[in-house]
């Protein structure tokens, strides 16, 4: 899980897809955790990537670096019910304080992926698992 938290963490920004019905969806994401021995995502539970999650779990991140190499971490979302994983990311990002809090009753949905793949994929050639 370190070879993918270092990648992220290089990447800054990284996307993740659902889909909605038969339309894929993909939008830019920057936080996550390694916590646990687990990589942890949030998205708000009243986004539509939550009940996009919710509703077929299958989902992609990709992250791309500037040497040309990529990330393709594939899997299965698990949502965290340990509010503990919550409370780190927004100790991470206290920005989103402002959006999920009691007064506003947005929460912040953590998630990890299991069943997952993680390859490191050069611009040309073969990928090299991650996992």
């Amino acid at each position: 899980m370190s070879k993918i938290n270092d990648y992220l963490n290089e990447t800054k920004t990284f996307y993740l897809a659902t889909c909605d019905g038969d339309q894929p969806k993909l939008r830019p994401l920057g936080l996550h955790l390694d916590m646990d021995g687990k990589i942890l995502f949030g998205v708000g539970n009243f986004k539509n990537v939550y009940k996009q999650l919710v509703k077929n779990p299958k989902t992609e991140i990709v992250a791309c670096k500037p040497n040309a190499h990529w990330l393709r971490y594939t899997g299965k979302a698990v949502f965290e019910t340990d509010d503990k994983y919550e409370k780190a990311a927004l100790e991470v990002m206290p920005n989103l304080k402002k959006i999920y809090n009691d007064e506003t009753g947005n929460k912040l949905m953590m998630f990890h992926l299991e069943d997952a793949t993680a390859v490191d994929v050069p611009i040309m050639g073969e990928g090299e698992s991650l996992l």
